[in-house]
């Protein structure tokens, strides 16, 4: 009886373990699948390498930015994206300007033309910009804790902890930092890739985007090989790098000022002056410019102009703004 179940048995396992590995390869691809990046991939596929030459300084600034995402994929979903913004503008704009605007049938398809061109040639330089956005925050935050990541290194060093639970202990603090992650990824290397702490540190200094942050890992690894006091230099950069941050934010506040002044001229006074001499000329009449009236380009300082002038300063701030 036994016998004549066994083979029965045999083949309930295999469809049992191929129904598992089915299952288990699609979890996999619903895992995946949804990613834009991998998503944008998988649709253009070879015709994005065309243009990779293009955006080949793309690549040191993803590496820098910390962005988990890879060079090809990356570029394909800047032209998947910006060729639906495209023809999305295309789709929208002209209907918009002849129904809800009152302008010529004519007109409005030659300005959704230009919108639509104009909207992926903006996309595309947001996708650009944004890796060095990104690598340039990176940078700022990772020098602007310099003075707590080089004191946090000195306890340690004073403690008699290794160079590689030092930055192990710095991987495991709960806060947001850009060190934190740059010593996860050095622990990284020497726990799962079999690296030792010297050439981790190495590689780490020349992946980051941080100046200072590279100097203090070279003149870690140069302490270690020399055999010097650890603490004492780790001392000394936060203290110099105490003194740096001071300056920063005495010229950050007269920035500001700066910043504030041409706010007021750009965004306040100058709409305002803009808005009256434009209403003035829609009471006289008959004055414009070309298909530009009076009422259209109010419309455009309020709904375009005056918004985008506001995104602008914001980012500047936010560019001019120390991280603390």
């Amino acid at each position: 009886m036994n016998k004549k179940h066994q083979p029965k048995e045999k083949t309930r396992s295999k469809l049992l373990l191929i129904l598992n590995r089915f299952n288990r390869s699609l979890g996999g691809m619903g895992q995946t699948k949804w990613k834009p990046q991998l998503f944008a991939y998988r649709l253009l596929g070879k015709r994005a390498n065309m243009v990779l030459p293009l955006f080949r300084d793309m690549d040191t600034a993803l590496n820098k930015s910390g962005m988990r995402t890879s060079f090809k994929p990356y570029v394909s979903l800047t032209l998947l994206t910006s060729l639906a913004v495209a023809v999305s503008a295309l789709l929208f704009v002209p209907p918009v300007m002849h129904i809800a605007m009152q302008i010529a049938l004519f007109p409005s398809i030659l300005f959704g033309f230009g919108g639509s061109l104009l909207a992926g040639a903006l996309t595309v330089v947001f996708f650009y910009i944004y890796p060095l956005y990104q690598a340039d925050n990176r940078k700022k935050n990772l020098d602007d804790n310099m003075s707590f990541t080089a004191g946090y290194l000195a306890i340690l060093a004073g403690a008699g902890v290794p160079p590689d639970r030092m930055f192990r202990s710095l991987s495991k603090i709960p806060q947001k930092l850009a060190v934190v992650d740059e010593s996860r990824i050095i622990v990284r290397d020497v726990e799962l890739f079999g690296a030792d702490i010297i050439t981790s540190l190495e590689n780490a200094s020349k992946r980051t985007s941080s100046e200072k942050f590279r100097g203090l890992l070279e003149g870690f690894i140069a302490t270690i090989h020399s055999g010097s006091n650890l603490m004492s230099y780790l001392l000394d950069i936060s203290r110099q790098h105490m003194k740096l941050k001071r300056i920063a934010l005495r010229k950050f506040s007269d920035n500001l000022g700066i910043v504030s002044e041409f706010y007021v001229t750009l965004l306040v006074a100058g709409p305002l002056i803009f808005i009256v001499m434009l209403i003035v000329m829609a009471m006289l009449g008959d004055v414009g410019f070309g298909i530009l009236s009076p009422t259209l380009l109010i419309m455009l300082l309020t709904y375009i102009g005056i918004p985008v002038g506001s995104i602008i300063f914001i980012i500047i701030l936010d560019t001019l703004a120390p991280r603390w």
